[in-house]
């Protein structure tokens, strides 16, 4: 069985934990990285050697014994840097958030379409067992009909805090950051909200310091929302229904999450055993990707093509409903 040869690009904090979770994939090997300077790659290898470093995303791209790019550069560059591995014909999987915008995200959609080549959201929480299992307890009808989802989201950043976080050009907020979490769990158990409500707190960049969503459905079910960089919150989630409730436990969207399950009565608590692997969870999504390439695949049944674009509308209509905006919904 052939290894999947991997390439990282970018060479930050998040780039650093995937290549060391990489590391647990049986059939993965990092081979190369690459990074906007010379420097930085070789820096990164100094922890993660490779045989292969680039001090250009054009010259990793041009690797011919790289299989599939990992990108993990910040939110804003997304667009531009699965666009060139694509048009290289290099597979990818590309950090959340996908892209800035629907726009961005179809048009990187399209070019994966043409050129027949694998493309797919890292989006690792759908990959983690305690979410899997969260799935697996509702479809079996243990919570009844879902009538609310309660999730919150919040840390108060400590110096030095990182630019992304509050610069308007790299995708800052914590809807982009940290609340598609919150919209991606509700979207996950009740699907397309039909009304929309939200309101933020801007910082002094005009992003979204704190911001509070309100989802509607037909049939009478909710969810609130709630992503905040002003304060330390739970950071838990509640999926709630007639029969039941299921409580991910702080962090909800990490594979060290807790799984309670209610029913009925507040204080039925049942903590349902989840099996844990070593290392930080991204090593779940890879092994995903290096099933969908030996297969041939050149999309995700687990994160489609429609769920991508599903996520990335939902968050594009909060935007516009609450006044966030970025300078690339601005640009063709």
């Amino acid at each position: 069985m052939k290894t999947i040869h991997w390439g990282i690009l970018g060479t930050g904090r998040i780039a650093h934990k995937f290549a060391s979770d990489l590391k647990l994939v049986e059939d993965a090997e990092l081979i190369a990285v690459g990074s906007r300077s010379p420097k930085s790659a070789d820096d990164f290898c100094k922890d993660f050697p490779v045989k292969h470093s680039h001090g250009s995303y054009e010259a990793l791209v041009k690797n011919p014994d790289v299989d599939v790019i990992y990108i993990a550069t910040p939110h804003n560059l997304h667009y531009e840097n699965t666009l060139l591995c694509l048009r290289y014909s290099k597979a990818v999987l590309c950090e959340k958030p996908f892209a800035m915008n629907t726009r961005q995200a179809a048009a990187m959609i399209a070019l994966a379409k043409e050129k027949k080549v694998f493309l797919m959201e890292a989006l690792w929480t759908k990959f983690h067992p305690h979410y899997i299992k969260m799935l697996e307890m509702i479809g079996q009808g243990l919570l009844g009909e879902i009538r609310s989802v309660l999730v919150n989201f919040g840390f108060k950043p400590i110096a030095p805090i990182p630019a992304r976080l509050f610069d308007p050009a790299l995708g800052g907020g914590t809807v982009m950051d940290i609340g598609i979490y919150n919209v991606f769990i509700a979207v996950s158990v009740l699907g397309k909200p039909d009304h929309i409500e939200a309101t933020m707190t801007p910082a002094s960049t005009g992003v979204d310091e704190q911001c509070a969503i309100l989802f509607k459905y037909k049939n009478g079910a909710m969810a609130q929302l709630f992503s905040t960089f002003s304060s330390n919150l739970a950071t838990e989630a509640d999926i709630c229904g007639t029969e039941g409730r299921i409580r991910l436990t702080s962090r909800f969207y990490e594979p060290s999450s807790t799984v309670e399950y209610y029913k009925e009565r507040v204080d039925s608590k049942e903590v349902i055993p989840i099996a844990k692997e070593p290392g930080f969870g991204y090593q779940y999504e890879a092994r995903h990707v290096n099933d969908c390439l030996r297969k041939g695949l050149t999309e995700s049944p687990v994160i489609s093509f429609a769920d991508t674009l599903l996520l990335m509308e939902t968050l594009d209509k909060i935007r516009e409903i609450a006044g966030i905006r970025y300078p690339a919904d601005g640009l063709k």
